[in-house]
């Protein structure tokens, strides 16, 4: 929307130009009658500037300059619209510049989400260009506080919901110990055992959450080396063979005979590759097989998948399987003990590495997909 002046800007814009020009036209009045003195008081001069007129002529039709005056009076009128209209133009910044200042203590008093909603002409559309800049800039960086504030809280309703269920649970078993209030000792037994197994669960999810927030700590840095990871990749199945065994499943490797190697972080991607078998174990009901493999797709970037073939998510939930706390269903996590942070750490984890991390789910294969450079960017940079 181009700027519009109010009536009383418009009156002072032709105001401002009939006192310039009745002034431009005072002092030209005086000047041409102190130069036409000057010339009919000096035959010389006067004869001159009629040899110089008669030897002038313009155009085809050799047309002649009646008389110095008509000459004067032209430049004269030159001379005016110039002035007046370097005046109006400087007068009309001013009233651009108070606008842009209204404008800023509009602003400055406490709305900080408005822009200027006008457009300028010349240099002063920068500055409008600029503050607007900034306005976004502003209401940019508090939302993202308001997001930070509202994720912060909802970290906190999550951690006190899922510690405060097995707290209660061992609070409420120690207090029939406390108070005497079983019938033999394996009623003894089974109270502290029910407790132990609840202090458990309250110690993974301690352990995942001090994880997944030394994982997002703003500079947080990655212990990095060369490692082979198709070897690393082999390792971890084998780990989990037992384990997929009671499940019955089997795991199946698929990874380059020559070495894959790759710059990262050992600790931090096991981690991931841990979380990934373990969540496959854990939610791949009916399923039969967790295949893990990986192949470099260019010269700067290696692609490992982890997928089972078991039960798939729902598409619903697939773009917020990486969410804190989230569980796909509600009674997973009493079922299996998981704290809901498993896939947000990996995330995190992937993403400080410079890569990323989706996921594919139908009937036939659940899919996460990670894609990771070969080498870390950003950690060479630092080291330059």
């Amino acid at each position: 929307m181009k700027l519009r002046l109010t009536g009383r800007e418009k009156s002072e814009l032709v105001v401002e130009g009939i006192i310039t020009v009745i002034l431009l036209l005072l002092m030209e009045m005086s000047l041409y009658i102190l130069l036409n003195q000057l010339v009919t008081q000096n035959p010389g001069l006067k004869n001159g500037i009629f040899q110089i007129k008669m030897s002038l002529s313009f155009g085809p039709s050799n047309i002649r300059i009646w008389s110095w005056g008509w000459l004067f009076m032209a430049l004269a009128t030159l001379v005016n619209v110039a002035v007046v209209y370097w005046r109006l133009i400087r007068r009309y910044g001013q009233m651009q510049l108070h606008h842009i200042i209204d404008e800023l203590h509009y602003i400055a008093a406490g709305h900080l989400e408005h822009k200027i909603p006008f457009e300028l002409k010349g240099p002063m559309q920068k500055v409008v260009e600029s503050v607007n800049a900034l306005v976004e800039s502003a209401v940019n960086a508090m939302e993202e506080e308001r997001r930070i504030e509202r994720s912060k809280d909802e970290l906190i309703t999550n951690v006190s919901h899922d510690i405060r269920t097995p707290l209660t649970s061992i609070i409420g078993y120690l207090g029939l110990v406390e108070n005497q209030q079983y019938q033999n000792e394996a009623d003894l037994l089974k109270y502290t055992h029910t407790a132990y197994l609840k202090a458990g669960q309250m110690k993974a999810l301690v352990d995942d959450l001090f994880e997944y927030t030394k994982i997002n700590q703003t500079g947080a840095k990655l212990n990095l080396g060369q490692l082979d990871l198709g070897a690393m990749i082999e390792q971890l199945g084998a780990s989990f063979e037992l384990e997929a065994q009671k499940k019955q499943m089997k795991i199946k490797i698929d990874v380059p005979v020559e070495p894959l190697m790759i710059e990262a972080d050992g600790e931090k991607l096991a981690r991931v590759f841990n979380n990934l078998i373990t969540n496959a174990l854990k939610y791949g009901h009916g399923g039969h097989q967790i295949v893990l493999s990986a192949q470099q797709l260019s010269a700067k970037e290696v692609k490992i998948v982890v997928k089972n073939d078991g039960e798939p998510i729902p598409q619903a939930s697939l773009s917020q399987v990486f969410d804190r706390f989230y569980r796909v269903e509600s009674s997973r996590s009493k079922e299996t003990g998981g704290t809901g942070l498993g896939l947000a750490i990996t995330q995190g984890i992937v993403q400080m590495h410079q890569g990323y991390i989706y996921v594919t789910s139908d009937e036939t294969w659940t899919s996460f997909i990670i894609h990771l450079p070969l080498t870390n960017q950003h950690q060479v940079e630092m080291r330059n």
